[in-house]
């Protein structure tokens, strides 16, 4: 008799199972933050070189995306400018990174946060490298 009752129990179980309907995902709605291009290489700089890049990005969301503030992991790296307003749904904006190799030696990789009211988390951060040589010894 308990045989019956766990067959019939798993057959009501895998039957419920079966019942439900999937629903089809909805589409994401609010800001989201796509690069032109999220990583950049300096390439082979000096010590004491300073450069900077300018990274593109476009509002490939539905709502203004806000950029409150953008990190940097050391005093090295400066964020110079950033969209202080809403940058509004499929406009574009830029923000512009200067590193300065003082002190700075061998292989450097940089990321930069982005914090902002965008939804997709991969948005979050660009990144750059460069290889930081030896001073330039000036010519006599």
């Amino acid at each position: 008799m308990k045989r019956i009752f766990t067959l019939i129990f798993g057959v009501v179980v895998a039957m419920a199972a079966f019942a439900q309907t999937v629903t089809p995902p909805t589409a994401k709605t609010g800001p989201m933050i796509s690069w032109e291009k999220a990583t950049h290489d300096f390439g082979d700089i000096h010590q004491g070189d300073v450069v900077e890049h300018t990274f593109k990005f476009t509002n490939t969301g539905t709502e203004p995306l806000i950029v409150t503030n953008v990190q940097v992991s050391c005093g090295c790296t400066v964020p110079k400018g950033w969209p202080r307003d809403p940058v509004a749904a499929g406009a574009k904006g830029e923000i512009t990174i200067a590193f300065n190799s003082t002190g700075k030696s061998g292989k450097q990789n940089k990321v930069v946060t982005v914090v902002s009211n965008a939804i997709n988390p991969e948005g979050a951060s660009v990144s750059f490298t460069t290889n930081v040589l030896e001073k330039k010894i000036p010519q006599k």
